[in-house]
């Protein structure tokens, strides 16, 4: 682990957690991530981000996770964020996976001792859920949000000979219109196309997780999920999710609400029921 520094800079308005940002090797370079620390944590809770964005993102969702218990981490993946790597490329999942395995590696040297729970969202939902196939016996607990499983439209992409210049609606992420302009305004999302070979990386993943199947029925998951999703419709996402459910399984759908639930007006609720299930899990 290197590069420690304390950062709340983007937080600029009200008062949050501070954060240390520290550094590691990854199989494609450096990995930036960040620990928010808790004296008090009882359980750790690790933030898996989607496509194109940055675990910096994530500060309201640390917040109230801290005030839950917990200490929390999360790292910016390859080719994103603050990571080193050519800008959204994804060769192959499993090294992400193993990324992701070093962070809470390097991070549960210092809570050797904390209940593990993995909180992934869309892209980072898929990740999460292959993390949890290949390293069960680590975790307590699984929360999916919006994830991409079975199938996704954004794969359609493949099909054309130059992948098009197809920017994200930020309308389709939140109710709320600041979510959308701060998404655009943010020189840490990536505005650009897919790559080939990403998409291409995601279709083995999704395909990988099918043939896998269930990540066992002794590992507590929640599903979260907006109703009026249309980056990650619900319907897609099922099909996947049947095929990896076992039975300590619990799914919400949020009615009206889009993609980016833990930014939706009614995000206190998403958060409320995202710590309900951890506070019933850990007992």
């Amino acid at each position: 682990m290197t590069g420690r520094t304390v950062d709340n800079s983007a937080n600029v308005g009200f008062v949050a957690t501070e954060h240390w940002s520290w550094a590691l090797a990854g199989h494609a370079g450096e990995i930036r991530a960040r620990t928010w620390p808790n004296p008090r944590a009882h359980w750790l809770a690790v933030l898996v981000h989607g496509y194109g964005e940055h675990i910096g993102r994530y500060q309201h969702v640390a917040d109230a996770l801290i005030e839950a218990g917990a200490v929390v981490i999360g790292n910016d993946h390859v080719g994103h964020g603050e990571s080193a790597g050519e800008r959204v490329l994804f060769r192959d999942f499993e090294s992400v996976v193993d990324d992701l395995h070093e962070v809470i590696v390097q991070t549960d040297a210092e809570h050797r001792n904390l209940p593990i729970v993995l909180i992934g969202h869309s892209l980072g939902g898929m990740i999460a859920t292959r993390y949890a196939q290949r390293h069960r016996d680590e975790l307590t607990a699984l929360v999916l949000s919006g994830p991409v499983l079975g199938s996704w439209k954004a794969l359609d992409l493949l099909k054309y000979e130059e992948i098009p210049e197809d920017p994200i609606d930020v309308s389709t992420l939140s109710r709320d219109p600041g979510v959308g302009s701060a998404y655009a305004a943010d020189p840490l999302v990536w505005h650009g196309p897919f790559r080939r070979r990403t998409l291409w990386a995601i279709e083995k993943c999704l395909g990988t997780i099918d043939a896998h199947g269930p990540f066992g029925d002794d590992l507590p998951a929640l599903w979260l999920h907006g109703g009026e999703d249309e980056l990650v419709p619900i319907a897609e996402t099922r099909t996947g999710i049947d095929r990896v459910r076992g039975l300590g399984f619990e799914e919400i759908e949020y009615p009206g609400a889009r993609h980016e639930i833990f930014n939706e007006t009614n995000s206190k609720q998403v958060l409320g029921d995202v710590v309900s299930f951890v506070h019933r899990v850990l007992g």
